[in-house]
């Protein structure tokens, strides 16, 4: 805990994001997904919407792309690519059940005239392994996104990539096991990261905000801030209170429904930052 609460600036951000009009959860790539498990694209529908119109409360603009037919995990918009300067480096998903999401993101992209926009040429699942911290990148691997495509980021955007190796299959995307709260503070939970991945946390982010078992497993890491306003999930109720500590503002929203796919909040939401 702090000795003093830091004062936090919120500042606007440009966000893209993906409505659940197909969402359901009909495979499994990942452990939270259980195809006998009934979904409520009804409800799915109803809490995107409360996250869309709650970032626009905030004074956030955001941009959508049309969902796909047949592509019912395309709400997790984060994993569609990440953006830094104007340029997008679009995803290469490692299951063939999202493959065609790439296509879609990356014909946005264009469309609307990006300095760059390229495809990954190794796995890269976009903004699910690949967090931006100011001019840094820190960049996930273990279960998705390949190794390889750490350097094909920092050869696109310039800018140096920390690799971030994750060991436990429930926290398979970075953006489950860590959150970039502003340029130089994040929070994450340490049993996530082998050994040598968590040294070079502290190295980097000696004052982080360390997560409980507990805060992890109800995607309580899966957040969104602005740098003073953090969405999280309403379960994460003690994570909620330790942000308080450290200044920021937390807001709790339900996702729930989309949780069954996978992904909360952060991974509906891809950020899009501009040249």
């Amino acid at each position: 805990m702090p000795t003093k609460t830091p004062e936090r600036t919120a500042r606007p951000r440009r966000y893209l994001m993906c409505r659940p009009t197909y969402f359901t959860v009909d495979y499994a790539i990942n452990p939270w997904m259980d195809p006998a498990q009934p979904t409520d694209t009804a409800l799915a529908v109803r809490q995107w919407e409360r996250l869309y119109w709650l970032y626009r409360r905030l004074g956030h603009t955001v941009e959508l792309i049309e969902p796909v037919p047949g592509l019912p995990d395309m709400v997790y918009a984060a994993n569609g690519a990440t953006v830094l300067d104007g340029r997008a480096l679009v995803a290469t998903f490692r299951y063939p059940e999202r493959a065609a999401e790439s296509d879609a993101y990356q014909a946005w992209f264009r469309a609307r005239g990006y300095r760059e926009v390229r495809r990954a040429g190794y796995v890269n699942e976009g903004e699910g392994d690949h967090l931006v911290a100011g001019r840094r990148v820190l960049a996930g691997t273990g279960f998705r996104t390949s190794r390889a495509a750490h350097a094909e980021a920092g050869e696109l955007f310039g800018v140096p990539v920390v690799t971030l190796t994750l060991v436990d299959p429930r926290f398979y995307h970075l953006d489950t096991a860590l959150a970039v709260l502003d340029d130089d503070h994040v929070m994450y939970y340490p049993e996530a990261f082998d050994a040598d991945s968590r040294a070079v946390l502290r190295g980097l982010y000696p004052d982080a905000i360390l997560a409980d078992r507990a805060d992890a497993e109800v995607f309580g890491l899966n957040v969104v801030s602005d740098g003073r306003r953090v969405l999280l999930p309403e379960a994460a109720k003690s994570l909620a209170g330790r942000l308080a500590e450290y200044g920021y503002e937390p807001i709790p929203v339900d996702v729930s429904e989309l949780l069954k796919g996978g992904g909360g909040a952060k991974c509906c939401t891809l950020e899009l930052r501009p040249a």
